[in-house]
């Protein structure tokens, strides 16, 4: 019997696009397709896209999850390490150190799962695909948000978010020969009829959680939290999602995956971790929705 199930799985490039915590509901989109008899054989990911493809790739999307989904507003704010320069106001060297004590750092070559991180070189105007070296120096270049992440440099080329020049980046699995390239669009057009979701109130409560509190606390030693204005960036935040929907777009009509999970664009703001366990519900929904009619019949 399981045999025959792995021989129903349809292999497919799965494309996991930009837009900061909305991201988290990419993680609802791959446990659906986990659910329904997908193998995810290749993933293409920008920003938070490559983020959580590449730790999915690397087998530790379930740690990942259950850490994240610990997480409050104010531990997210604690992460922050000022850098006190004019390229970013975020080192991001705190969130980057816990992660990889969370989920390990191999070298790309050695995932199970072929993963391409897209970034910019935005002196020369071009996407850069990054197969190769480090999970997390791909990952770090790639959501260098500008004004918030300073620049990551590799190979002597200062690198930032992926998304600004390709949000949704379908083209790295077209040679990959998969059944199916299923993305998921982060910077889909507002929802009116949305209701933002709400923080879980009694996450804060589970041990795991203080756990992860006092942790956070420990290695937190800049007074970010007076020094952050999220006023001005969130208005910044803004006209970037508007922007990369319009780019997403663009590129979907000449590089076009076969199908998209949309996920409108007003759903939380960019910083809104602390609201995974409903944006993670929220892209499982959204995956049904959009793919339902693929399951296979199991009867």
């Amino acid at each position: 019997m399981d045999t025959n199930n792995h021989q129903k799985k349809r292999k497919i490039s799965l494309v996991l696009g930009s837009g900061g915590a909305r991201g988290l509901t990419h993680i609802g989109v791959i446990r659906w397709l986990e659910e329904n008899d997908f193998e995810i054989n290749s993933i293409s990911g920008c920003s938070i896209g490559a983020l959580v493809g590449g730790i999915y790739a690397n087998g530790k999307l379930a740690e990942f999850e259950k850490w994240v989904c610990a997480i409050s507003k104010m531990d997210i704010v604690k992460f922050m390490d000022l850098s006190w320069q004019n390229n970013g106001l975020i080192k991001g060297d705190k969130i980057i150190q816990s992660l990889i004590d969370l989920v390990g750092n191999p070298n790309i070559e050695e995932l199970p799962i072929k993963f391409t991180a897209v970034a910019s070189d935005i002196d020369a105007e071009k996407e850069v695909w990054l197969s190769k070296g480090l999970l997390f120096d791909a990952i770090r270049a790639s959501i260098s948000i500008p004004l918030f992440f300073t620049p990551y440099q590799i190979n002597g080329v200062d690198l930032i978010d992926g998304g600004v020049l390709n949000p949704l980046p379908v083209a790295p699995t077209f040679a990959d020969g998969n059944e199916l390239i299923i993305a998921v669009d982060l910077v889909a057009p507002i929802d009116k009829t949305l209701h933002q979701p709400k923080e879980n109130e009694t996450k804060t409560d589970s041990g795991f959680s203080q756990k992860i509190g006092q942790f956070i606390t420990n290695i937190s030693k800049s007074p970010v939290e007076k020094a952050f204005n999220l006023t001005s960036y969130e208005i910044a935040t803004q006209c970037i999602d508007s922007m990369q929907s319009v780019i997403t777009r663009e590129k979907m009509a000449s590089n076009p995956a076969d199908y998209v999970v949309k996920i409108p664009r007003n759903i939380s703001s960019i910083l809104d971790f602390h609201l995974a366990d409903e944006l993670i519900k929220f892209g499982y929904e959204q995956a049904e929705k959009t793919l339902g009619h693929l399951k296979l019949d199991k009867n």
